[in-house]
């Protein structure tokens, strides 16, 4: 019977366990958590999802009071098309982030730097080239393009002399997708380094719509393994989204895949970055606990925890201070849903706004608790304390049991 042991991933003549932790931010995915992913000899994520607050929060730097203190004049006008990030601030808070990183690095594994295109910033393509270059310029070992198509980010990286060394990959969830982006970087002559295919089981936002259910992780990895062999392309594949087990991981990995990505096992990790009063919200979890709602700005559907904090909070857009999900004019979808209640509402000291959310603050503040379909069988990796909490695991020990497990197996940790 095969063990993940059993397979590597293989960049060039290197060779890595086939484990790659995915990149949640804010800050979910840590520093911390990357470097037991590479000192283990597998692949960590870190996430630069409002790095600027997270720097601010491990650097003691003042990002966010600074373009608060520069932008408060305008907290209470709706139009927010003035409201800009300091680019060199960004880059600054990035290479912080990344080399802090890099500096702490152990063993022969990588860390690479998730980057969402949904965060637009106001600037969308400005704030992206700084992100994925700054990072770059840190010496993050490789970049995984997500949350959105990324049609134009290989290009924003063209002339940067680290863009054919360093480890570049993009998330998929559908061949088409692949395809699309493949095609539009043709003429780059630069292909990806690697393909994580994320199927609907997966945590946070979903490259998928309302019928996300119809779909299953099995059968996109299986189309996008034949079409890279029809075309002739060598392109690592990491299947990711709802892989729980080693024995999971197995099924993949004799079926194509290069390498697994997992997460949702790793928010109950000491390293995670999830106030430890979540975690346990995440092990109580049941089955009907777990939904799928639209109260993203993103416009993506998202999973998370049905009771969320996030969901139905009424309060003041931040944009001032955050202002991550901004477009390039300026706008968000839950700055319309917050004017729209408090037009309906003109005397109520507070609000609720039920379809969206302000995704900035609530994430920033571990208020909104995105989750994997999976999570509601976290309880059963662990051991249950005499105060009825339960005992988080070292990322060290989830790995190893990812990596050594059989027969759908799950080792719980030694008694604290």
């Amino acid at each position: 019977m095969k063990r993940v042991d059993d397979f590597r991933l293989k960049f060039g003549k290197s060779e890595f366990v086939p484990i790659v932790i995915g990149g949640m931010g804010v800050d979910i995915s840590t520093a911390e958590l990357a470097l037991a992913a590479a000192r283990l000899g597998g692949i960590g994520h870190i996430s630069d999802a409002m790095v600027p607050e997270v720097s601010d929060r491990r650097f003691d730097t003042k990002f966010g009071k600074d373009k608060l203190r520069l932008y408060r004049h305008n907290i209470h006008n709706s139009d927010k098309s003035t409201i800009k990030f300091d680019l060199g601030a960004l880059a600054d808070a990035t290479r912080r982030h990344v080399e802090a990183a890099m500096q702490a690095k152990r063993g022969d594994g990588l860390i690479f730097v998730n980057c969402m295109e949904k965060l637009t910033m106001n600037a969308p393509r400005e704030t992206l080239q700084v992100r994925m270059a700054s990072a770059l310029d840190a010496g993050i070992d490789g970049i995984t393009l997500s949350a959105g198509l990324h049609l134009g980010s290989f290009g924003l990286l063209a002339e940067h002399p680290r863009f054919r060394d360093a480890k570049l990959g993009i998330i998929v969830s559908s061949v088409r997708a692949l395809q699309l982006f493949l095609r539009k970087n043709a003429k780059l002559n630069r292909m990806p380094d690697y393909i994580v295919v994320e199927g609907p089981l997966a945590g946070g936002h979903l490259g998928f719509g309302a019928d996300w259910a119809q779909y299953d992780l099995a059968t996109i990895v299986a189309e996008v393994v034949s079409y890279l062999k029809a075309e002739q392309l060598a392109i690592p594949v990491i299947a990711a989204g709802g892989i729980f087990t080693g024995s999971d991981a197995v099924s993949f990995l004799e079926n194509g895949s290069a390498a697994v990505q997992v997460a949702t096992r790793f928010t109950v990790s000491n390293e995670c970055g999830l106030p430890n009063k979540v975690k346990q919200e995440y092990f109580k979890a049941s089955e009907e606990d777990i939904i799928v709602n639209t109260i993203s700005p993103t416009g993506y559907p998202m999973r998370m925890l049905r009771n969320t904090p996030a969901i139905g909070a009424g309060i003041r857009p931040n944009c001032e201070a955050y202002g991550y999900l901004l477009d390039g004019s300026g706008g968000c979808a839950y700055i319309n849903a917050y004017n729209r209640e408090v037009a309906l509402h003109p005397d109520a000291k507070t609000i609720a706004v039920m379809d969206k959310t302000c995704l900035c603050t609530h994430m920033r503040n571990f208020n909104c608790w995105t989750c994997g379909q999976t999570t509601y069988r976290l309880k059963d990796t662990t051991r249950r304390l005499e105060d009825g909490s339960y005992q988080t695991l070292s990322a060290e020990h989830i790995f190893k049991d990812y990596q050594f497990s059989v027969d759908q197996k799950v080792a719980l940790p030694g008694l604290p």
